[in-house]
């Protein structure tokens, strides 16, 4: 079985305090969220997290331009 990094695991790769990037700037806050569901990999899941608890993301688009770009990280 291959090993799949968890999206919070993906997520702090993008990290970067001196981006004005969404993507960075979601990362930068998430690190922060010490509920954020670590070791999840399900898109509906972080989506319904992300939706109920994080006020810190302006918009959803931004969770789904990062979870593309997680899937397609994690394509082997």
């Amino acid at each position: 079985m291959v090993y799949r990094q968890s999206f919070y695991q993906f997520l702090m790769t993008l990290r970067d305090p001196d981006s004005n990037g969404d993507l960075a700037q979601f990362a930068n806050n998430a690190q922060f969220d010490s509920t954020f569901p670590r070791q999840e990999q399900d898109r509906t899941r972080l989506s319904e997290y992300l939706e109920e608890n994080a006020a810190y993301l302006p918009s959803m688009t931004i969770f789904d331009d990062a979870y593309q770009a997680y899937e397609e990280k994690m394509q082997y």
